[in-house]
């Protein structure tokens, strides 16, 4: 719908040499249909006032902003990180971590016997909780650690354990609901458990419902004896999640590790596993219904195993993606001895084995899936009833252009705006800041982002996204200030232009009832300019020109008292020729690449520019 503006007279307006006020003269200079200025968006201006900005902007000139970041992130609404400061309390003492938020635990109950420390409700639905774990019950023993409920439902959630638990001898480490539903989740393991004696670590429920997040487990579990190690329920329906296992339980004796549930249903997940179990005794690996359902992905096993004793390796219903995957094996049990077993029971397609240990090793294959069987025929996306919808694909996500017809019932997705709260930039400031994956190293100096950190990957794929080659027919651009927004659309549509949103989020992942529709242009083929939120420390959007679509308006009723409760913009896209046989609109309808059209809704806060007609 058109969102009109009604809060011209606070102080933002009333004094003008604020960021703001400019950016409200820019609108009234550029734009000339003559309509009232959408609240929603105006409210998203940089809230900086005069003083502040001028001050920002001449640090900003000397490349300074990171000596006045916490001062700059406060004042512009930002997302930054906090600054964690070192800790070396020791507690000697059972603790309850109950709200709780951005500590550093180093040498925290290093040597204690027994014990239970509970991390209950830690940094839950924080947008940027940063912890970190050194040393952390070092030396203990039979000492228990509960993360339960542990940073959900947040964004950019940045998770460090380093020498967890290291040299502990019994004792237990419990993660259950650690980091679910969080949206960039940035978890590192890094010499967790080494040397430790019959230490047992469980993840259930870990990072599921996640997006566009990585875990790595470093030398986890390495030098100890008899470790346990159990994932269950492990990403579960994550979405563009990547984990790394390396040198996880090396050298280990009679480790146990078993992988159950991990990636099931996930889009897209990519795991890689380098030198895992490598030169331990007697280690038993199971890997059961390992990414099952997921769709695509991609897995590496390089040296995993190598020269190990008497390992017991078995893979059951592994990779039996809807949609294959890929698998590399490299130097897969190399130099292992005559003991060592490998099994590989129910195992997906499109794999790979290169230096393969056969030689002294006994290795089964049942009903290993190959390239041709009906799994991989039927998962081709173009092959896919409009029936099989995977998880990942929210129903009502997308939806066919008939469905825009007044009195049909339909799926709602969640279409709440999940990023944390930022305010764009004033481009006086903006034009100061580096904005490349080739500057990135400025960046993260401006942001006092770590090296491989949730910040240095949160603004590294966004940047890659908005360098990324047009598709054929698309004009994009990326926007970090109003102004900048103004000037891209007005550059495609014209000055006559009118900017269009989802009223509110009512009859989200609820069904509804298409109530009174209105195309856009008389519902022809038309021109639009579309904006979405990037994740990036200032509001960004990624906003794009596709050609061929159409766009509607329609009041939304609630199915039982047909009230209307909301009214929807939605865009449809005629040509999808250029998209992927992948794409979740194909998944979810059916059809393949330039075979159907597709529309969806303008989620909340996600904007679209059209001409007034």
């Amino acid at each position: 719908m058109q969102v009109g503006f009604a809060g011209a007279g606070d102080a933002a307006e009333k004094n003008p040499f604020t960021p703001k006020a400019f950016a409200i003269r820019y609108w009234d200079k550029e734009i000339r249909s003559g309509l009232a200025k959408p609240q929603f968006l105006l409210s998203k201006a940089s809230p900086l006032n005069a003083a502040e900005a001028a001050a920002f902007v001449k640090l900003a000139s000397g490349n300074a902003l990171s000596t006045r970041l916490p001062e700059f992130c406060a004042a512009a609404k930002l997302l930054c990180f906090p600054e964690v400061g070192s800790s070396l309390e020791k507690h000697d003492k059972d603790a309850n971590f109950a709200v709780y938020r951005d500590k550093n635990f180093t040498n925290y109950g290093t040597g204690r016997p027994g014990g239970l420390d509970s991390f209950k409700n830690y940094s839950e639905g924080e947008n940027i909780p940063v912890n970190d774990f050194r040393r952390y019950s070092r030396d203990s023993a039979g000492h228990k650690d509960g993360f339960l409920s542990y940073g959900t439902s947040g964004n950019v959630v940045q998770q460090s354990f380093h020498t967890y638990a290291a040299g502990a001898t019994g004792g237990a480490g419990e993660f259950k609901r650690y980091a679910d539903e969080t949206n960039v989740p940035n978890l590192g393991f890094t010499s967790y458990s080494d040397n430790a004696n019959g230490r047992t670590q469980s993840f259930t429920s870990y990072s599921e419902n996640g997006n566009a997040g990585e875990q790595t487990f470093t030398s986890y579990g390495k030098n100890g004896n008899g470790p346990t190690n159990v994932f269950t329920s492990y990403g579960t329906e994550s979405n563009v999640v990547g984990s790394g296992f390396s040198n996880y339980v090396e050298t280990a004796n009679a480790a146990n590790d078993t992988f159950k549930g991990y990636g099931v249903d996930m889009n897209n997940p990519t795991n890689t596993f380098s030198n895992y179990a490598g030169g331990g005794n007697g280690a038993v690996e199971r890997f059961s219904s390992y990414r099952d359902k997921a769709n695509v992905g991609a897995d590496s096993f390089t040296s995993y195993a190598k020269s190990a004793n008497a390992a017991d390796i078995g893979f059951s219903n592994y990779g039996k993606s809807f949609n294959e995957g890929t698998d590399t094996f490299t130097s897969y049990a190399k130099s292992s001895d005559g003991e060592t077993k490998v099994g590989f029971t129910s195992y997906g397609v499109n794999n790979t084995f290169k230096d393969y240990e056969k030689k002294g090793t006994t290795v089964s294959f049942a009903r290993y899936t190959n390239i041709s069987t009906t799994l991989s025929a039927s998962a081709s996306a173009s092959s896919l009833s409009g029936s099989f919808v995977n998880k990942w694909v929210e129903p009502g996500k997308f939806f066919r252009e008939k469905m825009l017809k007044e009195g049909t019932v339909m799926p709602m997705p969640d279409i709440k705006d999940k990023l944390p709260e930022r305010s764009f930039l004033p481009r006086s400031i903006l034009s100061k800041l580096p904005f490349s994956v080739s500057k990135i190293d400025e960046l993260k100096q401006v942001f006092k982002a770590s090296d491989n950190g949730s910040m240095e990957k949160m603004m590294r794929d966004s940047l890659a996204e908005c360098e990324r080659a047009p598709s054929r027919g698309e004009t994009k651009r990326c926007v970090g200030s109003l102004e900048d927004m103004i000037d891209f659309a007005t550059s495609v549509l014209g000055r006559n232009v009118a900017v269009r949103t989802t009223q509110n989020v009512n009859g989200s992942k609820k069904s509804v009832v298409v109530g009174p529709v209105r195309g856009i242009n008389g519902g022809k083929v038309t021109q639009s300019v579309s904006c979405h939120q990037s994740l990036f420390p200032y509001l960004l959007y990624y906003c794009h020109a596709v050609p061929k679509v159409r766009v509607y308006e329609a009041d939304l009723l609630d199915p039982k008292t047909k009230v209307k409760i909301n009214r929807g913009v939605a865009i449809c896209h005629l040509d999808t020729s250029d998209w992927s046989p992948t794409h979740g609109a194909f998944i979810s309808l059916g059809s393949g690449p330039g075979r159907i059209e597709v529309c969806h809704w303008i989620f909340e806060n996600d904007v679209a520019w059209t001409i007034v007609k």
